[in-house]
């Protein structure tokens, strides 16, 4: 599989494991302290051939990938679950341990994002779906993430992700729905 943009990545055993998955270019950031080097890199990968973000699951990942996002308009993004991330052992969590098909799946399916647009969920929908504050919200909107290949991210950035993404209120309560019929399978 032959990726035409070029995808960030944190550091080097994340480029090795891209590359196990798929034929790409890669920049890697070499840590969360992106600095305007890598920036203006990105920003020509962008011009010229466009750009997947493809960081850790982790706060540090997310992190980088809102610098980059914030700097560089445009750029596609491609998410790993933490479970894809981890490796064998239990210890740290990163893409350099997800599969060659859990990086071909999470590449394919690498979401354009839009900023400043106006959502259709508002905070009242995430509350009445028990997605922030309450028993289980985190362990809900982790599976919320899987569903709508958006990433994991916390009560209060959910919504801004939702939005981001562009998820329309029909994916959202589809995207719930599947949720609810898990749970009366368990």
């Amino acid at each position: 599989m032959k990726i035409k943009e070029i995808i960030v990545v944190e550091g080097k055993d994340d480029t090795v494991a891209v590359k196990r998955a798929v034929n790409a270019d890669t920049i890697e950031t070499n840590g969360s302290a992106v600095d305007q080097s890598v920036i203006e890199q990105v920003r020509l990968a962008q011009q010229t051939r466009g750009v997947i973000i493809f960081t850790d699951p982790d706060f540090p990942g997310e992190k980088i990938r809102n610098t980059i996002a914030e700097s560089v308009p445009g750029c596609k993004h491609a998410f790993v679950t933490k479970d894809e991330a981890r490796p064998k052992n239990g210890r740290g969590i990163g893409v350099e341990h997800a599969s060659p098909d859990s990086i071909r799946k999470a590449l394919s399916e690498a979401h354009l994002t839009v900023l400043d647009s106006v959502s259709e969920i508002s905070q009242d929908d995430l509350i009445h779906a028990g997605l922030t504050g309450g028993e289980g919200a985190r362990e809900k909107r982790e599976r919320l993430g899987v569903i709508l290949k958006i990433g994991y991210t916390n009560g209060k950035q959910l919504l801004k992700r939702l939005d981001m993404f562009q998820i329309s209120k029909a994916a959202f309560d589809d995207a719930l729905s599947m949720i609810e019929q898990e749970d009366k399978h368990e």
